[in-house]
């Protein structure tokens, strides 16, 4: 049996911007207790609010998903995404396929290059743990005697990696790129390793 909090995801899925009367009468409990449970969602950051002009008066409050309260529920983005990528490493050469996944880092990486310049080494270790962060990483980092280790403690990827090495080639390539430095891989969880780290000599530059 669906939880409360689930029917009331379950009905912005199907009926987004649905005011809390709305969400009332589709789950069967009052609005007041409604008012709870979206305040609490909130804070998970799984449903937020709109405020939304309906004729003359003022506004009315309408709640929707966020992105992480879609990701609540099952999808089938991992299966299509490992049949699209073995398609193409059929029609693609090996090397073509890291060099693609190589390339989307370092778009990515482009759009931050304002953001990085000026920073010292470790402030540039905070922007990449919060770029991989908005990716769906779990990442830390520390500085052991006249190195850094990033630590990867989840990975966004990792279903993925396990048929397609290749998608590793993203958060390296990133790393690198914004601190400007190689990361060179120590450990991987595809290996068993466990979490993915990275080590960068900060004595080390690149060309």
């Amino acid at each position: 049996m669906k939880s409360t909090r689930d029917k009331i995801l379950q009905t912005l899925l199907k009926k987004p911007k649905s005011t809390i009367n709305d969400l009332a009468e589709a789950v069967g409990i009052n609005p007041i207790s409604v008012r709870h449970h979206l305040t609490n969602l909130q804070m998970e950051g799984l449903v937020e609010s709109q405020e939304e002009r309906h004729g003359v008066g003022r506004p009315r409050l309408v709640y929707i998903l966020t992105d992480e309260g879609m990701e609540h529920f099952p999808t089938r983005y991992l299966r299509l995404t490992t049949r699209l990528l073995a398609q193409m490493k059929e029609s693609i050469p090996g090397p073509m396929v890291s060099k693609l996944f190589g390339q989307i880092a370092e778009d990515l990486a482009d759009e931050y290059a304002q953001d990085v310049k000026g920073l010292s080494m470790e402030e540039r270790l905070d922007l990449v743990q919060e770029m991989l962060a908005q990716e769906g990483f779990t990442v830390e980092w520390e500085k052991k005697g006249d190195e850094y280790q990033i630590h990867e403690t989840s990975c966004p990827y990792y279903q993925i990696g396990v048929a397609h090495p290749e998608v590793c080639t993203v958060d390296q390539t990133l790393i690198s790129k914004m601190l400007a430095l190689p990361a060179n891989k120590v450990q991987c969880i595809l290996n068993g390793g466990a979490p993915c780290t990275y080590v960068i000599h900060p004595a080390v530059k690149t060309k």
